[in-house]
């Protein structure tokens, strides 16, 4: 007898990603579509809903769900990039874009209102982070004050991951991972919505049902069964977002555990028993009831690499081969990667990038060095504030498409000083997804773990000294540049 099959859908930022898994772990089939993310105004970034979100779904499925496995296919569960905001109707056609995580930086003057009216300590009481380009809940003010008749229509708003699900079951949900980035609306003491904020600032606009990822929520319907070749009544999870599906693919998930995420963006989790607050990272609820997360992200990594490929014209692998030619420190070239602002720790919308000690002799190899080098001493700045947090890290997985090639991530070793994990299997967050379907339709136990780690990065002390010198530069070149960029922004 044929082995149940979990599906499991990763929506990103670039890309979209599903995995077929059998109950043991072992992959059946893997597919990949790429998308593009519109960026129609300086800090703005948006995907289409339908061309995007529900249509990469539908075309995975189209090339997964053969005949034979449709009946096979024993659950359903979906992570993606948030927290994002999808405006949509009552018959679930989306209004507007949606607009996205904190690569969107569009609410900073809504971040100000909303301080000034609830107050930044008690928001950082109740939610356990500070209001940022992350948070959804000034998107959401954004929202009702720009674009009126749209908050008018409004009957629910959607991350990727809830919108499929929507669509696929007719629930309006949220888990309360992402929900937990949705300060200053979600209550992180409480552990659900703070509904008294929410209706003084976006009245009128139900809040989903609160759920956890391993929750079944319902059950694929005729309408989105004929759409996507799936199974009618085929169980559907809550789903997540798409950094925690990753690190619970390879196995971050007991305190202690941390993820470190190579993609467009970095993203870090580490794994706690109990809340853990620092002003400059993000507090927010795990995949079970059991654990707290402690998150922080960069605007730019991977997206910073592309767009110096771009600039030189340059494949990728070529360039990445130019950079491991240029010695540490690339000959005296720095650079800031805080082209689209910057999330943790510093929350700089008004962030830009940088290139400093440039001269005639620095070439394609020394402009890619210096932007791995920034993207890993933006990375050391985050583990120095995890550090003064107090937070436990006994063990660092790292995890991405960034692993392609190991000169980022060998580098991001030197600069830190810490060690980090490689797993084996390297599918991302939709292999995560399928075993959250997994676990949340019984066919394995809630801790199981399909990880398998089979390599260690580990810092070569030979640079170090070089880079704890550079870097303590990087810190000074953006608090002495920090006031010519807020007037270079507009503000």
């Amino acid at each position: 007898m044929s082995s149940p099959l979990l599906l499991g859908l990763d929506i990103g930022t670039g890309s979209s990603k599903a995995v077929l898994a059998e109950p043991s772990g072992t992959v059946v089939a893997v597919a990949r579509q790429p998308h593009r993310t519109s960026y129609p105004r300086p800090g703005w970034a948006e995907h289409d809903v339908e061309a995007v979100w529900w249509s990469d779904f539908k075309a995975l499925c189209a090339r997964l769900v053969t005949e034979s496995r449709r009946s096979r296919i024993a659950a359903i569960c979906v992570s993606g990039i948030g927290p994002c905001l999808a405006p949509c109707d009552a018959e679930l056609r989306a209004l507007r874009p949606a607009i996205l995580y904190g690569v969107d930086s569009r609410a900073s003057v809504e971040i100000e209102e909303i301080e000034r009216r609830l107050g930044r300590e008690e928001i950082f009481r109740r939610g356990g982070s500070v209001l940022s380009s992350q948070a959804l809940g000034p998107k959401l003010l954004w929202l009702r004050e720009h674009e009126p008749e749209v908050w008018a229509r409004c009957a629910g708003w959607y991350m990727a991951s809830s919108y499929v699900v929507a669509r696929l079951t007719g629930e309006y949900v949220l888990d309360h991972h992402s929900a937990s980035q949705c300060d200053p609306f979600y209550d992180l003491q409480a552990r659900g919505w703070a509904e008294d904020w929410a209706a003084e600032l976006i009245p009128g606009v139900p809040l989903p049902r609160l759920v956890w990822p391993t929750d079944v929520v319902g059950e694929v319907g005729a309408e989105a069964a004929a759409e996507c070749g799936l199974a009618v009544g085929t169980p559907v999870l809550g789903g997540t977002v798409d950094a925690l599906a990753e690190a619970f693919s390879v196995g971050v998930r007991r305190p202690g555990d941390a993820m470190l995420m190579y993609g467009s963006t970095t993203f870090f989790i580490a794994v706690a028993d109990a809340p853990v607050t620092d002003p400059g990272l993000w507090a927010t609820e795990g995949v079970e009831p059991a654990v707290r997360c402690l998150a922080a992200g960069t605007a730019t990594a991977g997206s910073l690499i592309d767009w110096v490929a771009d600039l030189t014209g340059e494949p990728v692998a070529e360039l990445l081969a130019a950079a491991a030619t240029v010695p540490a420190a690339a000959d005296g070239l720095l650079m800031l990667p805080y082209l689209a602002g910057e999330r943790t720790p510093i929350f700089d919308p008004d962030a830009r990038g940088v290139l400093a000690g440039l001269t005639l002799s620095h070439g394609r190899g020394h402009l890619a060095r210096a932007a791995i080098e920034a993207i890993a001493f933006g990375i050391r700045h985050l583990f120095e504030e995890v550090r003064a947090a107090d937070a436990r890290v006994d063990r660092l997985v790292a995890v991405g498409g960034g692993l392609a090639d190991r000169l980022w991530p060998q580098i991001v070793s030197d600069v830190t000083g810490l060690s980090q994990l490689v797993p084996k299997e390297a599918v991302g967050a939709a292999y995560g997804d399928a075993l959250l379907a997994a676990i949340g339709v019984g066919l394995v136990d809630s801790a199981a773990d399909w990880a398998e780690i089979d390599d260690r990065i580990d810092p070569r002390p030979a640079s170090r000294d070089l880079y704890d010198d550079r870097y303590a530069l990087f810190r000074e070149l953006y608090v002495n540049t920090a006031a010519v960029n807020r007037r270079l922004s507009g503000r």
